[in-house]
C-alpha cells in the first residue's frame, strides 16, 4: 500500500493539487486525524511493507452519525475528493458515503486475497504469494527428508487465490480451496494413490476458508483413517501479510495510485481502478463489491496433472 499511497501523493503534486493523508481509514476521518502531505512525505516508502497511514476498522463508520462527523472533518479540510484502498468493506463504506454526501471517490483495490472483481491483481496479492511459497519451499525439504505428508495452510478465508499459485508453484500433491469441493476421501485417494507409485512426501495446501475445515481439522479427518500416516501441520498465518513488495506489487501500486489521482481529475466516481489484460480499467464500486471474481478451473486442473 505504500507504493500506491506515494504514487497518489506525488500524482497529486504533479498536477498542482493539495492532498491530505487519513490516518487509520475511516475511523480517523471520522476523529480528524488529517494532516497535509507532499512529495518529500513519501519519500523512502516504496520499499517498505504495511501502510504508513496504518488501517483500522471503523463500526462508528456504519453508523448515519459516524458519517455524518467523517463529512464535517473533510469540509473542515476542504477535502474534494477521496482515493480509498482496501477490498469490499472499504469500497462498499465509500459507495454508502457518496450517496449520502456526494464526495467523489475512487478506489485503489489493496487485499493479499486478490478476490476483487474488476483487477487480475490486487495490490499485495505478488508478495503474499511469494512469501507463502518461500516458506512452502522450505517444508518441501523437510518433507522430503523425513517422508511426511504436510498439511500448509495460507490465507484465503473466501478465496483460494493464494492457495492455488502457491500449490502450482510449490508442487504440491493437493489444493483444497472454497471454490471447489474436495472431501477428506478424496485426499486420502490421492495420497494412496501417490504412495503406490513410490511417492514419500506429499504437500496439501489449504486455503483457509475450505468446506472441509483449518488444516489442523483436515490433517485431524486424514489421520483418523490412516493412523500410520506421519503427518504435520503448518499455519503460514500473518507472516503472508508483510515484508518487502515483491516488484510486481510497486509497479501494480504505482500504477494504480496514479489512476485514481488521474480518474478523480477527469470526474470519475465510485469506481475501483483495476489492470485487466494489462489494461487499465474502472469498475463500479457496486460491480466490485457484488459480483464474484471465479477461479480459473484450468489451474486446480494443473495441480492434479502436475501432482501425478
Amino acid at each position: 500500500m505504500n507504493a500506491c499511497i506515494r504514487a497518489i501523493v506525488r500524482t497529486a503534486v504533479y498536477n498542482g493539487l493539495e492532498v491530505y493523508g487519513i490516518r487509520r481509514g475511516y475511523n480517523g476521518m471520522i476523529k480528524g486525524d488529517i494532516f497535509k502531505m507532499e512529495s518529500l512525505t513519501v519519500s523512502n516508502i516504496i520499499q517498505k511493507g504495511g501502510t504508513i497511514l496504518k488501517s483500522a476498522r471503523s463500526k462508528e463508520f456504519a453508523t448515519k452519525e459516524g458519517r455524518q462527523a467523517a463529512y464535517e472533518q473533510l469540509k473542515a479540510h476542504g477535502i474534494e475528493g477521496l482515493v480509498a484502498i482496501g477490498g469490499d468493506g472499504t469500497f462498499t463504506g465509500a459507495n454508502i458515503f457518496y450517496e449520502e454526501y456526494g464526495i467523489p471517490t475512487i478506489g485503489a483495490p489493496g487485499t493479499i486475497d486478490n478476490d476483487l472483481y474488476g483487477t487480475d491483481y490486487t495490490i499485495g496479492y505478488d508478495t503474499a504469494v511469494n512469501t507463502a511459497l518461500d516458506a512452502i519451499d522450505k517444508i518441501r525439504d523437510t518433507a522430503d527428508s523425513h517422508e511426511r505428508v504436510f498439511f500448509v495452510e495460507v490465507m484465503g478465508r473466501d478465496s483460494g487465490y493464494i492457495a492455488i499459485p502457491c500449490a502450482i508453484g510449490g508442487g504440491a500433491e493437493i489444493v483444497m480451496i472454497p471454490e471447489t469441493d474436495t472431501s477428506i476421501d478424496y485426499v486420502i485417494d490421492q495420497l494412496k494413490a501417490g504412495w503406490s507409485r513410490s511417492k514419500t512426501s506429499f504437500i496439501v495446501i489449504v486455503a483457509e476458508g475450505d468446506e472441509e475445515g483449518s488444516a489442523t481439522e483436515i490433517a485431524a479427518k486424514v489421520s483418523s483413517i490412516i493412523p500410520d500416516m506421519d503427518a504435520r501441520v503448518t499455519i503460514l498465518g500473518h507472516v503472508q501479510r508483510g515484508g518487502a513488495p515483491s516488484a510486481a506489487d510497486r509497479m501494480l501500486a504505482s500504477q494504480l495510485g496514479i489512476a485514481c489521482v488521474e480518474g478523480l481529475i477527469a470526474g470519475r466516481t465510485n469506481e475501483m481502478a483495476g489492470i485487466i489484460n494489462r489494461e487499465l480499467v474502472y469498475t463500479p464500486f457496486i460491480e466490485t463489491i457484488t459480483k464474484q471474481k471465479l477461479i480459473n478451473p484450468n489451474f486446480t486442473k494443473m495441480v492434479d496433472i502436475l501432482s501425478v
